[in-house]
């Protein structure tokens, strides 16, 4: 694990704190240097055991460059809540966040299949079973790269604690706001007929909220 300098009481030091972190959520942002420049994009993703999924357009050079090999890094952070203390200096916030460093490669054809199925399935269990697999002509347009997650190339901070004691009593409230992203009631698409039921797939997912 990198060393954290800064808060380093929030930091993590266990691999399975670092997958906790990177199973909780959905969206990451990965960040490289492209002729000379910094370059960062959002981007969903799946854990795979020791690698992070990560797809994107065979169009975007940018995306060619880091899955042939350039060095990133991948950042994910979740807000869980706001912590309101009695002055806004003590005012903070209790996330998560986890921070990959390393080089990217690419899939190949077969192992590609398997690795946009699971990103999928991330998102909602059970959805690759349900429709049809990927084209050539879809595989041929994505491009499906693997992060290694290895020791000593990756970070984890944690805050989730009240705001800390006031050193003068000022009679005023604190607390923590709790904050959480959870599914919906579907909306069909437009073309969608009225007589055509939701996938199971996406009613677990709508149960489970």
């Amino acid at each position: 694990m990198d060393r954290i300098r800064r808060y380093p009481d929030l930091a993590r030091s266990r691999r399975l704190e670092l997958d906790a972190v990177l199973d909780a959520a959905a969206v990451g942002t990965l960040a490289t240097v492209v002729d000379g420049l910094p370059w960062v994009v959002p981007m969903l993703y799946a854990r795979l055991g020791d690698e992070i999924v990560l797809h994107g357009s065979t169009g975007a050079g940018a995306l060619r460059h880091v899955a042939a090999g350039a060095p990133a890094a991948f950042s994910v952070t979740m807000l869980d809540g706001i912590v309101v203390a009695d002055t806004l200096f003590d005012s903070t916030a209790n996330y998560r966040s986890a921070v990959v460093r390393g080089n990217l490669g690419e899939f190949g054809r077969g192992e590609a299949v398997h690795a946009l199925d699971l990103m999928s399935d991330s998102l909602i269990p059970g959805r690759s079973s349900e429709v049809r697999t990927h084209t050539k002509k879809e595989l041929a347009a994505t491009l499906a790269m693997t992060l290694p997650i290895e020791p000593g190339c990756w970070t984890v901070k944690v805050r989730d604690a009240p705001p800390p004691e006031p050193s003068e009593q000022s009679g005023g409230w604190a607390g923590v706001v709790p904050l959480r992203t959870v599914p919906g009631e579907p909306i069909p698409a437009p073309w969608v007929r009225e007589d055509i039921p939701q996938p199971e797939s996406v009613r677990r997912l709508v149960c489970g909220r």
